[in-house]
């Protein structure tokens, strides 16, 4: 168990920030799971920007690496411009 005040307030923002992350980590690979289902690229196509967002903003706060975050935007995109 922690002995400082400041290691125990770690502890609380710790986990408050972890499940934020989680959430928000969770809702972008619905999302993508979403925009994967999608049939039209009319449907696809706003879709494509949010999740484009979604994954800037969670490389931009580290919750996934920028890496993986590219090669997300790349694959959903080259996805979208093979829909007809």
């Amino acid at each position: 168990m922690a002995n400082h005040k400041s290691s125990i307030k770690r502890i609380r923002s710790n986990a408050a920030k972890r499940l934020r992350n989680r959430y928000q980590a969770k809702t972008t690979r619905n999302a993508i799971k979403r925009l994967r289902s999608t049939t039209s690229k009319a449907d696809a196509a706003p879709l494509l920007s949010k999740v484009v967002s979604m994954l800037d903003r969670l490389a931009k706060k580290n919750v996934i690496h920028k890496n993986k975050a590219s090669n997300n935007k790349s694959k959903l995109t080259k996805f979208v411009n093979a829909l007809s």
